[in-house]
């Protein structure tokens, strides 16, 4: 018999530990109000701005991950985590 790994992937939720006094309902709140705010579960992999993929932000000659070696490594690290 095989184990699985219970761990999660990268910018997958991490299950966080039931909050003292058991309110479980706050921790999901205060968990999902992040979330509203970020836009997102998890963690964003790629930092470069959405405007820096328009035609206006490549005729500007805006960096990105695809044309920058910098703007490339910034992004390997937010996908790292790091």
């Amino acid at each position: 018999m095989s184990a699985r790994s219970t761990k999660p992937a990268a910018g997958e939720p991490q299950n966080q530990p039931v909050p003292e006094g058991g309110d479980v309902a706050k921790e999901v709140q205060r968990q999902t109000d992040k979330a509203q705010e970020q836009g997102f579960f998890g963690v964003e992999t790629d930092p470069t701005p959405n405007e820096h993929y328009t035609v206006a932000g490549v005729v500007e000659g805006k960096p990105t991950p695809e044309t920058d070696p910098e703007a490339a490594e910034k992004a390997r690290k937010a996908a790292a985590g790091l």
